[in-house]
């Protein structure tokens, strides 16, 4: 948090199945599993293009979470579906350390490509809705912190959850 690029727009991608679409790929997948994360946006690692990935099998650190399929999603569009806001905990690997309660649509629907150029449409609800929305807000210079409604439920994940041993997303 701090360095210009996570605030700045990502630009949309022109070419898909290039060799460089793919190594981006895959430095994300390499960074996000290194990490044990859900997800990992191309402005992350210091790429200003509309690229994000994410995907959550079984985990220790999302142990009620539902399983979210692995996907690279490209020029994303989402989609509110209905009015319902739920808040939950998010953390970020580009604000290590800390947690804060995030208020995010409870449905949406995702449009967008894979890299390959594949058209990618699904309508999601909780944990996977809430992923794909804190990914896609990195595409757009929006940290989470930016969304937490009451401070007071922002913190060091020391201090908000002793004795858990909580990583960054």
């Amino acid at each position: 948090m701090g360095d210009p690029r996570l605030f700045q727009v990502a630009q949309p991608v022109q070419h898909f199945d290039a060799p460089e679409l793919h190594s981006l790929v895959t430095d994300m997948e390499d960074t996000m599993r290194a990490l044990d994360g859900a997800g990992l946006a191309a402005p992350q690692i210091g790429v200003g293009l509309q690229v994000v990935i994410f995907g959550v099998g079984h985990n220790a650190r999302y142990p009620d979470a539902e399983e979210v399929p692995y996907t690279v999603l490209i020029n994303p569009v989402l989609a509110p579906v209905g009015n319902e806001i739920e808040e939950g905990w998010e953390g970020c690997l580009s604000v290590p350390g800390m947690r804060g309660l995030v208020p995010r649509h409870r449905t949406i629907r995702y449009q967008g490509l894979d890299q390959y150029g594949e058209a990618i449409d699904r309508t999601v609800s909780d944990f996977h809705a809430r992923v794909v929305q804190h990914e896609c807000d990195h595409l757009s210079g929006i940290l989470y912190p930016m969304r937490i409604r009451d401070l007071r439920n922002f913190g060091f994940s020391a201090e908000l959850f002793p004795g858990q041993d909580l990583q960054d997303e």
